[in-house]
């Protein structure tokens, strides 16, 4: 196989394409190597290096080749089955998540938040009962007490010592079997 004319770069953004238009400046290799060429090697020993590097680079553009066909067959039998990338994205997606989930840091994560959840019900419901037994508490004051007599005292002189019935009530015309009282001043 001619590799001449196809990119080697493993760092370059045409690595494996075959295009004409695509190929990278080609560097001469063999002067470079030669002066980084470790000492103690003798000359047959490099040229044997350089023919099994040279012989190992084809492989990889072969293999490069080979599956970019793959991929590309790939592709058409998933068109052909009506497999949409969303639907591949969805499930990678899913595996993700199901991953995520059974991971160490993941439950424990959860485990650590249940926790916290936990204890932060219980002070709030503790912060509850207390407020409540205060209320209570505040309730059964003699100021409370006081205070709650004073408020009933003015119902009673707004609204009367009368029963709060739609019989009771005189009509809004003065009009009818019972008289219209007099307000009491506030």
């Amino acid at each position: 196989m001619d590799s001449a004319g196809q990119d080697i770069n493993l760092n370059s953004p045409n690595k494996g394409l075959l295009s004409d238009s695509m190929t990278d400046v080609p560097v001469d290799t063999g002067v470079a190597a030669r002066t980084l060429a470790v000492e103690g090697l003798t000359e047959a020993e490099e040229e044997e290096l350089r023919a099994e590097l040279t012989k190992v680079e084809e492989e990889i553009v072969t293999l490069r080749q080979v599956l970019a066909a793959k991929e590309r067959h790939c592709g058409e039998l998933k068109r052909r089955l009506g497999l949409s990338a969303l639907g591949g994205l969805k499930q990678n997606l899913s595996r993700s998540w199901h991953d995520v989930q059974v991971s160490n840091a993941y439950k424990k994560t959860q485990e650590t938040l249940s926790q916290a959840g936990q204890k932060t019900s219980a002070a709030l419901s503790t912060v509850g009962s207390a407020i409540s037994r205060k209320l209570g508490d505040m309730r059964n004051s003699a100021t409370f007490k006081s205070f709650e007599d004073r408020v009933g005292t003015i119902k009673s002189k707004v609204v009367g010592d009368r029963e709060n019935s739609a019989d009771n009530l005189p009509s809004a015309t003065g009009n009818g079997d019972q008289p219209l009282s007099d307000p009491a001043p506030f």
